[in-house]
């Protein structure tokens, strides 16, 4: 019993449900939130489900930016088959997890493209480092003008869009 409180309490600090994480589910993209959040579907019925885009951290869409990244999700998977492989839940309830369209990895085209970040944890670059780079030295997306000020530093200056 004792270690199950502490990993619920150690759910509870990192901002993840430790209640059974979602499965892997295929569905069809209904909205697009922002830059790295989607509403799916699922193939079975149902509601359609928030998902997080598990890698990435897009503007928020009321930055520099957020919108056009939103934008170029939409364009690329509303109203299309995509494939979800959950990892947890976050504060919000949304799945977090990879979400693929045709087999390619949306958080890493959402990076390549520069339309988000890679996701940096403790000092660590994030798992689509490599593609940022790429984007940076090629100036697209958010980096095709002045240097954008990344999402997390944004919240902590103005707090998250209502």
């Amino acid at each position: 019993m004792a270690l199950a409180r502490r990993l619920l309490a150690c759910g509870l600090l990192l901002g993840v449900s430790l209640s059974v994480w979602p499965a892997t589910f295929g569905g069809v993209v209904t909205h697009v939130g922002d830059g790295d959040t989607v509403w799916v579907r699922p193939d079975g019925g149902g509601a359609p489900r928030p998902v997080r885009l598990e890698g990435i951290d897009a503007p928020e869409i009321c930055q520099a930016y957020g919108p056009e990244a939103r934008d170029a999700l939409a364009a690329r998977v509303l109203r299309r088959q995509v494939r979800v492989a959950g990892r947890a839940q976050d504060a919000f309830d949304r799945t977090v997890g990879t979400v693929s369209l045709g087999g390619e990895d949306l958080g890493r085209w959402m990076v390549r493209r520069g339309h988000a970040w890679s996701y940096r944890f403790r000092g660590h670059p994030g798992p689509f480092a490599a593609q940022e780079k790429l984007a940076r030295r090629e100036g697209l997306g958010l980096w095709s003008a002045r240097p954008p000020e990344p999402p997390r530093e944004f919240r902590r200056r103005h707090g998250r869009c209502h």
